[in-house]
């Protein structure tokens, strides 16, 4: 297990209550990802650069280089959430065996937890090691409530179309949600204003 999925699962592990959805709504940009595999459609994610600046610049910076386009969901727990984001580690058709365990050549970026918003289904958020100051450029889209993590991973954005293809995103079979064979993929990731 890598260590950005490590944190997280040992905090899905120590959680046992959901609660009610949330809205959460901003400006934007909009991360529109094309997503191929068992699931097949367009998700599309309204960023908070007004709650969580750095790693939207982060986010769309990678988006527009190009560097997300076919990343596989390394790590997806029914239930739970759906992991991608691996630009190093994580392309479709490669070595996927140390999937979860990359960035970027970008920096890691300082955390930017907020008291204001909740994890609830479709909230997107950064993965992260131990150390709050260590996302990069994994995320992860919430299948359903996770307050377990309010203030201790950053919010950085929202599903606003398409969450009927992140709820058909295949499921992992392996230890900790790990997606063995055939994972999903972001086929292509653009910004919209």
């Amino acid at each position: 297990m890598s260590r950005l999925d490590f944190t997280l699962v040992a905090a899905f592990a120590a959680f046992a209550t959901t609660a009610s959805a949330q809205a959460v709504d901003g400006p934007g940009p909009n991360l529109v990802i094309e997503v191929a595999g068992q699931a097949n459609g367009t998700i599309v994610i309204d960023l908070l650069a007004d709650v969580a600046p750095l790693h939207v610049a982060q986010i769309t910076a990678l988006a527009s280089e190009g560097a997300y386009d076919n990343v596989v969901f390394h790590r997806v727990i029914d239930g739970f959430m759906a992991q991608t984001g691996d630009v190093s580690n994580g392309k479709a058709g490669g070595d996927l065996s140390a999937a979860g365990m990359g960035g970027s050549s970008k920096p890691d970026i300082p955390a930017e937890f907020t008291k204001d918003l909740s994890f609830q289904r479709g909230v997107v958020g950064m993965a992260r090691a131990q150390d709050p100051n260590s996302a990069n450029s994994q995320f992860f889209i919430m299948f359903a409530p996770g307050e377990f993590l309010d203030g201790q991973y950053t919010i950085v954005g929202n599903v606003v179309s398409g969450m009927d293809v992140v709820d058909a995103i295949k499921r992992g079979d392996g230890p900790n949600g790990e997606v063995t064979s055939n994972p999903d993929v972001m086929t292509k990731v653009t910004v919209q204003p």
